[in-house]
């Protein structure tokens, strides 16, 4: 099983709106197929590894890290397959969530007098396929806060300024991130401040960089930016509130940008929980949040945060610096009883901590 999920990790941020799973089917103590779900989200795990096994599955064991679905959608029953294929026995990590399968799958299997046993690595398998679980349970996606603060909480040395923080480990370590994600979130004032491309520029990975997506609730996007420019080649989502500036809006779209309106805070600024649901709705599972103070602050008071990826730095920047989220200390996160710390690892001179939500 831990082999199957190393298989679907590989297609994290690549699925779209289906999950990222892994499948093996062993026969004698030996790996006679391998599957992952395939970009876009099909063919499924179950199915490619079932295509590589051919006869081989006859009589065979499969190991998948999610429960099969026993539906029909866009693609027929991974049920039927995996009992068409003569498979007998089925190991699963975790039952699927989604109300069209949540135990048919394994019921169906079981009718067919397949043997099926779960919860192997379930705790594993539940990080791994988080986002999924997110956006069926509570139709958002799961969100990642990165943070690349100096030895004392500073995330630029002033408002409005680009400052490089961290090293090259753990700038590789981010564009992994972003291959990892559906998308990527930012605010307005970080496109204004850093122009940033937030793709996935590790050689080889380039193909697999998220959609990126800005609140703006002015409009205010600059044509000229990195984001603008790039929208043809990788997706570009603007949510505002502002629906007075129909050229601007038209100017955007002509250039690839997908602006959407959507409802308004108190404060005049866009509503992070409606974002995030018309991202579910796209099919989103995984957001990285990478963009500025103000942003980090506000998804901490709306509860959107469920992991921080908090890269540190060695050397401090001054009292004269911006705190990495805005009016608060950063033991906001870190003696929070909101959140637990799960990892902590060294990338050159650079730490990594790991905090995920604690209920």
């Amino acid at each position: 099983m831990a082999h199957a999920l190393r298989v679907g990790r590989r297609a994290l941020g690549r699925t779209a709106e289906n999950p990222p799973v892994g499948c093996l089917i062993v026969k004698n103590g030996q790996i006679v197929g391998i599957g992952a779900t395939a970009p876009g989200g099909r063919p499924h795990a179950e199915t490619e590894a079932l295509a590589m096994a051919g006869a081989a599955a006859q009589g065979a064991t499969a190991f998948v890290t999610l429960e099969p679905c026993g539906h029909h959608g866009r693609t027929p029953p991974c049920t039927d397959a995996l009992i068409a294929a003569g498979i007998t026995r089925v190991l699963l990590a975790i039952q699927d969530p989604d109300p069209r399968v949540d135990g048919k799958g394994i019921a169906a299997l079981r009718q067919a007098g397949i043997a099926v046993e779960t919860g192997i690595l379930a705790d594993e398998a539940a990080r791994d396929l988080a986002g999924f679980i997110m956006r069926v349970r509570a139709r958002r996606p799961h969100v990642t806060l990165k943070l690349a603060v100096s030895s004392d909480g500073m995330i630029a040395e002033k408002s409005g300024t680009r400052t490089a923080i961290t090293g090259p480990q753990s700038l590789e370590r981010v564009h992994l991130l972003r291959a990892r994600s559906d998308s990527v979130l930012v605010g307005v004032s970080t496109v204004l401040a850093d122009d940033p491309a937030l793709t996935c520029r590790l050689p080889g990975m380039e193909d697999r960089s998220p959609d990126r997506v800005v609140t703006d609730s002015r409009l205010s996007m600059p044509l000229s930016s990195n984001l603008v420019r790039s929208a043809g080649v990788t997706p570009v989502r603007i949510y505002t509130v502002n629906s007075h500036d129909p050229e601007q809006a038209r100017a955007l779209a002509d250039r690839g940008v997908e602006v959407t309106a959507v409802s308004a805070t108190p404060e005049g600024k866009v509503d992070l929980h409606a974002t995030l649901r018309q991202e579910a709705a796209r099919g989103c599972c995984r957001m990285l949040a990478e963009g500025g103070a103000q942003m980090a602050a506000a998804l901490l008071d709306e509860d959107l945060v469920d992991e921080v990826m908090l890269f540190g730095a060695p050397h401090p920047i001054g009292p004269k610096g911006l705190p990495a989220l805005a009016d608060r200390p950063l033991t906001a996160i870190t003696d929070s009883s909101a959140f637990r710390l799960h990892e902590s690892e060294v990338l050159g001179d650079d730490s990594l901590t790991v905090y995920e939500r604690a209920r």
